[in-house]
């Protein structure tokens, strides 16, 4: 018997707008909207792997067990590591040997080398997931990101320009659609950078493929390969979500750090 119901959901789905059935924004040329002050809500900017909380980014040999360096050990709680997930496939960097004795020497060293402390412009891809938001600008000709943090930007050019004139923080980066997902290929680093607070680092070989998947209206799935063979093994992969602000929180906030800094970078220069 034929089944009329049927015949009216299948007719009905036919005639709706996919739109309606769709949590994802149509933006510039019919791909999904990027547009809007993002962030993320994990702790990778501490440590890309997994990690437990700790006293200190930087611990030094105390009586019974490792205290904070003496010179953060006035901040506390403030100066302590929470624990987080690792957002990194598989669980590990997979350093070459000798890369990995430079990683550590890093995070022993972690007030002296990190070049957050100095706010020096983050690199690709930390800018993404420090504790900083950041705003995607996307019409049909431009894309551009804004980040809070040193006021850094990225110029996303949408053919591919070539090798990198020169060697800089945040590298040359140009994107393309690759179905729903926006793709941005960035190389050209200076090898500074560091990847987190833990000491993760690359080379000025490091080229870093970033992929943007928006989910719904408040959540884009966020990739970024990271190949570097005078670092790694092999590339790796570092995945999580990024969250939209909506509301009065939807505005970027200004985080030029330099000035902040002057007296830890300059003050001993100073005329007396």
């Amino acid at each position: 018997m034929f089944n009329l119901r049927l015949l009216i959901i299948i007719f009905f789905l036919a005639i709706v707008p996919n739109s309606v059935f769709s949590d994802i924004s149509v933006g510039p040329n019919g791909k999904p909207d990027l547009n809007g002050v993002w962030q993320v809500m994990n702790r990778a900017n501490y440590n890309l792997e997994a990690h437990s909380a700790s006293a200190a980014m930087q611990l030094v040999e105390g009586p019974v067990v490792p205290l904070p360096h003496p010179d953060i050990l006035a901040l506390g709680a403030v100066g302590s590591v929470p624990a987080g997930l690792s957002v990194v496939e598989g669980g590990k960097i997979p350093y070459k040997k000798s890369a990995l004795k430079i990683r550590n020497k890093n995070k022993e060293d972690w007030l002296n080398r990190d070049p957050e402390i100095k706010c020096y412009l983050p690199g690709v891809p930390r800018a993404t997931y420090m504790p900083y938001a950041f705003q995607i600008f996307q019409s049909a000709e431009a894309v551009f990101f804004a980040y809070e943090y040193a006021g850094a930007t990225r110029n996303i050019l949408l053919q591919d320009p070539g090798e990198a004139p020169v060697d800089s923080w945040m590298g040359q980066s140009w994107g393309y659609w690759e179905d729903n997902s926006f793709i941005i290929k960035t190389n050209g680093f200076n090898g500074q950078t560091w990847l987190d607070r833990s000491g993760n680092f690359h080379s000025d070989k490091l080229n870093v493929t970033e992929k943007y998947t928006l989910v719904n209206e408040h959540v884009m799935e966020y990739e970024a390969t990271l190949e570097d063979e005078e670092t790694y093994t092999r590339p790796w992969t570092i995945k999580m979500n990024l969250y939209k602000k909506t509301g009065q929180d939807a505005q970027l906030q200004q985080f030029k750090c330099v000035e902040f800094v002057e007296e830890l970078l300059y003050g001993e220069w100073r005329a007396k």
